[in-house]
Order: C-alpha cells, then sequence, then structure tokens
C-alpha cells in the first residue's frame, strides 16, 4: 500500500493511532530521506502534542532498531545471557565503568554501546577516550572479539545502527520535540535493541541534575521504556534513582574514571554510588536469569568487586581495546591532572540543604570537560574533585569541592556557578533514598 507523508502526518496531528504499517512507511521515509526534513519535523511534533498509544511506540522502536544493523551475537556462540544497562544521563554518573565488569564477572555478556556527553551531562565514551589509546569506535569484529573473549566490552554507537534515530533526533532538536516520551522511548530503545540483547536495565534518573526532572515525570518514562521493551521481545526492569546530588564525589572525565579505578580496586567506595551499582547490577542479573532472587544477585555482585575479579575484567577489555596494560597500577601516570588545583570555598557556616546539580554539571562545561555542541572537543583532564553532599556541614571557606583546571579564569568561572549551585542553610535536609522504585 503506498501512503502519502502529508496525510499521516495530519491522521497522527488530529488524534489518530497510525497502524504497524504506516509507522513502518514513516520510518522508512526517515531513513531514506524520502520524507523531507519539514515533514519529519511536523511527524515529530504531532507526536509531541498528541502522543502515541503503546502500540504505536512499539512499532516505531521496532521500525527504528530494524532502520540499520542489528547485532546478532549467536554466531559467536557466547553460552551466556547478552544484557546491558542505559542511563538516562546525570552529573558523575560514572556507573558503568564499574557495572559493566561487574556483572561479566558474574557470568554475564555486557556489548554496552553508551554515549558522548552533552548539555550538562557526562558521557561515558569521553570518560574511556581520557585513558590513552582507548578505542571507543572499534570495528564490529573486535567489538565483538573483546566481548567474548573479555565478557564486556564498552564502545559508542556505529552510524550503521539505528539511522532512523540519528536523523529523528538532529531535526528533534532544532524544532522543540526532544521532550516527547513516545520519542524518547523509540530513541532509546532502537539503538539498544538494535545490540542484539537479551535483557535491558534502565537507570532512569529524577532530580535536579536529571535530564527528566520530577519524579513524576521520570516515572512516565520509566514505564514507557519498560512496556515498550518487553512488548518488543526484550526483558527490561527499569529503576528509578535520584540525582539531585552529584553520585559519587566527582563530576569530569578522568577524574570520574580515577573515582572508578578506586572504586574497583577497593581504595574508596562512595556510599551512594556504591548502592546504585550493585542495584544495577543485581538487576541485570536478575534480568539474565543468572540470579534467583534479588538478595542471591546482590551478594554475586559483591563477591565479584571484593574478590577483585571485576576489577580484573576492566583492565582487560582497557587492554583489548588498545589502553595500557598497567592502568590500575599506574593510574596517575596515565590521567595526570592539570597542575592548578582550587579549593572553591563555602561562602558562610552551615549545611548543605539543596544543590542544583545540574549548575554542577555545567561549571564542567565552563571549564572545557564538556560539550553543548555535539562536535565541540572536550578538555578530559579538568573536572571537579571532592564533591561535598546534601546534609554536609561546612565552615566559612571550607571546600565544597577541589577544581582541577587549566588557568585562573577557568577557576573563577566554575568557582562562582559552583557555589551558586549549594544552598547553605541552617538544618539538615531529609534525604530520600537513591533507589526511589523499582519496575519490571
Amino acid at each position: 500500500m503506498t501512503f502519502l507523508p502529508q496525510e499521516l502526518i495530519r491522521k497522527k496531528r488530529d488524534g489518530g493511532t497510525l497502524t504497524r504499517a504506516e509507522i513502518a512507511f514513516i520510518v522508512q521515509g526517515i531513513t531514506s530521506g524520502a520524507m523531507a526534513d519539514e515533514q519529519v519535523g511536523a511527524f515529530a511534533m504531532a507526536v509531541f502534542f498528541q502522543g502515541m498509544s503503546m502500540d504505536e511506540r512499539i512499532a516505531l522502536t521496532c521500525g527504528m532498531r530494524d532502520s540499520g544493523t542489528v547485532l546478532d551475537w549467536k554466531p559467536q556462540a557466547l553460552g551466556k545471557p547478552v544484557v546491558d544497562k542505559h542511563s538516562t544521563g546525570g552529573v558523575g554518573d560514572k556507573v558503568s565503568l564499574m557495572l559493566a565488569p561487574i556483572v561479566a564477572a558474574c557470568g554475564a555478556a555486557v556489548p554496552m554501546i553508551s554515549g558522548r556527553g552533552l548539555g550538562h551531562t557526562g558521557g561515558t565514551l569521553d570518560k574511556l577516550e581520557a585513558i590513552p589509546g582507548y578505542n571507543a569506535v572499534p570495528s564490529p569484529e573486535l567489538f565483538a572479539k573483546v566481548t567474548k573473549e573479555v565478557g564486556c566490552a564498552i564502545i559508542g554507537q556505529t552510524s550503521a545502527m539505528a539511522p532512523a534515530d540519528k536523523r529523528l533526533y538532529g531535526i528533534r532538536d532544532v524544532t522543540a520535540t526532544v521532550e516527547s516520551i513516545p520519542l524518547i522511548t523509540a530513541s532509546i530503545l532502537s539503538k539498544k535493541l538494535a545490540a542484539g540483547l537479551d535483557a535491558l536495565v534502565m537507570d532512569v534518573k529524577f532530580g535536579s541534575g536529571s535530564f527528566m526532572g520530577p519524579l513524576e515525570k521520570s516515572r512516565e518514562l520509566a514505564e514507557s521504556i519498560v512496556t515498550v521493551a518487553n512488548g518488543a521481545g526484550c526483558p527490561t526492569r527499569a529503576l528509578l534513582t535520584d540525582m539531585n546530588e552529584v553520585l559519587g564525589t566527582t563530576a569530569g572525565n578522568a577524574v570520574e574514571v580515577v573515582e572508578a579505578l578506586d572504586y574497583l580496586t577497593g581504595k574508596q567506595r562512595e556510599a551512594r554510588l556504591h548502592a546504585v551499582t550493585i542495584a544495577l547490577a543485581a538487576d541485570m542479573l536478575l534480568a539474565s536469569q543468572l540470579a534467583g532472587d534479588l538478595a542471591e544477585a546482590e551478594a554475586k555482585a559483591e563477591a565479584a568487586l571484593t574478590s577483585g575479579a571485576a576489577a580484573e575484567i576492566f583492565a582487560r577489555m582497557v587492554v583489548a581495546l588498545g589502553g595500557p596494560v598497567d592502568l590500575l597500577e599506574k593510574q596517575a601516570q596515565y590521567l595526570p591532572l592539570p597542575a592548578l588545583t582550587v579549593d572553591i570555598p563555602a561562602p558562610r557556616a552551615g549545611v548543605v540543604t539543596a544543590i542544583d546539580t545540574r549548575e554542577i554539571g555545567l561549571a564542567v562545561v565552563a571549564i572545557g570537560g564538556g560539550r553543548t555542541r555535539s562536535a565541540d572537543p572536550v578538555d578530559p583532564l579538568v573536572g571537579l574533585t571532592d564533591i561535598v553532599g546534601l546534609g554536609a556541614a561546612v565552615g566559612p571557606g571550607q571546600p565544597l569541592a577541589k577544581l582541577h583546571v587549566r588557568d585562573e579564569a577557568q577557576a573563577a568561572r566554575a568557582t562562582a556557578m559552583v557555589q551558586a549551585a549549594m544552598v547553605i542553610g541552617e538544618a539538615a535536609p531529609v534525604r530520600g533514598p537513591i533507589i526511589a522504585e523499582r519496575l519490571g
């Protein structure tokens, strides 16, 4: 059957429900260029205002997944479940660096396809590329080889995967239609499901440093993703996790790699970061049927850490993808932070009662550690360490965080931003649970 793009746009604009065939036609038009940018933008705007049923979301997700290469792990004869995690992004979220080797050490294959930072959020690929020699965009053959032999590989999305999403997202970005839950759902899942997964776990952030903001909006997205992914044939679970403060104590690229290495080797494990990492690892093991219940899954994840198995797998992954063989032993040599370090003083005595976590992320961008456009370069070595959390007591002049910067001008700019982001009052705030809800 032949369809006209403008008639399908009209149908959705007027609140109609598109059929699977109609959505397949739209996705094909987006991928091939048969639909003009104006038509793709109009379609996105129609969805933004009218929404989509769950069946429409499943059809859109599957169509976008199938618009390019879909990985098939059967020829690799992995003999283990293939599972991944996706986070909606935040500040200081270096969880993937620890999570992939932990879950691999527990018997899963983790082909983790991650993204770069944009706006106030950091990107896993930018963190890994702070490691000298690390190849974040290997050939498909090397990606498969490392996944099979090491157990995990963290790389970037190739242009061959979900090309419909790449074009649609670019148009959404310039037509003010990014914040559509049906389109966000299809965008996230089309890329993840193209990785040929047996199971997926979502980390959906809420709070001042999250993409979605309030818990209610984050829950709506999590419910959409879980329903659509399961409807597309991929068993999926989701956790709603708090991003009202930085996750861990660092924000940047090299500084977050250092914190991840300290975590894996047992040198230091910040409590909230540990809680999120173990919770996600446990859900990945449950989704992969590698544990019978939550207690068993958490125990397996903890054992992978304490035995050193997870650290060993991370080290092997780095070497297999071109990084140094002695990164764990000589991290200061390979991740040299800038010589200029500046303590950011608290403007007055009191207790940190609230944090604009998004502003902390933007402070990292301001010193060159992030990007506002996808083509912007990133300085991998600048960042923030020793960031205080909610409830921290500070005296006048005591540090809220430590800056690692290239020059005094950067330091002055970031200092003002971090001080403005931290609200200092008299009474300690009530901290909510780091894991607010589990879905699926």
